[in-house]
């Protein structure tokens, strides 16, 4: 077996979203560090289209707030409930209440379209840039989310943080010290998701 360090391991098995965060401030290096390897993720022809509004001011952070609370109210909500697991329908309720849990930092990721990225692979451009992002903060100590529901009202997302016509909002990612301890998250076993050589061969 390939050794790799066995912190990587820890750091991608321990993702998951925090939706309760402290009120302890984040210095621009760990933002700056974080970031850094959010555009180190592959995009499509090396396009890097991110784009990364890094929000602390809390008038922002508070319409950002409002604005994915009034999303969530208007049907997302109950769409989530009737879904999903009531204690993590519960917990995403919690931490939209909270203001997207009351984070201190808040970053708006974006995709520029003026950088030659092709529609179709916008999203497998950007996404794998705020994996990196997340991973990056949890190997802070830092907790995060992938919020994709705010930018569902796209143009009023733009406009709060004022993005050009050319960059389309994709996620917003809240980021801040875990006001609790996170566990592990669930995850069901490999084996029932992977095949092997064939579609329907046990792995």
């Amino acid at each position: 077996m390939t050794e790799v360090p066995a912190r990587f391991f820890d750091v991608a098995l321990h993702q998951r979203a925090c939706r309760e965060f402290t009120n302890e401030p984040i210095p621009d290096d760990d933002i700056e560090r974080i970031l850094q390897a959010g555009t180190h993720a592959p995009s499509a022809e090396n396009t890097q289209p991110w784009v990364f509004v890094v929000v602390r001011d809390d008038t922002t952070r508070s319409e950002l707030a409002a604005l994915t609370q009034r999303i969530w109210n208007a049907g997302a909500r109950e769409q989530t409930f009737s879904r999903v697991e009531a204690k993590l329908a519960a917990d995403v309720d919690g931490g939209i209440a909270r203001g997207l849990g009351g984070a201190p930092v808040i970053v708006v990721i974006g995709a520029d379209t003026s950088s030659g990225v092709h529609p179709k692979a916008i999203a497998s451009s950007i996404f794998p840039a705020v994996q990196n992002v997340l991973l990056a903060a949890n190997a802070l100590g830092y907790g995060s989310a992938l919020t994709t529901l705010t930018a569902a009202a796209g143009d009023e997302l733009r406009a709060i943080v004022q993005l050009p016509a050319h960059v389309t909002p994709m996620a917003v990612v809240p980021l801040g010290r875990p006001a609790r301890a996170l566990g592990r998250p669930r995850r069901r076993p490999i084996a029932e998701s992977t095949h092997r050589e064939q579609y329907g061969r046990p792995w």
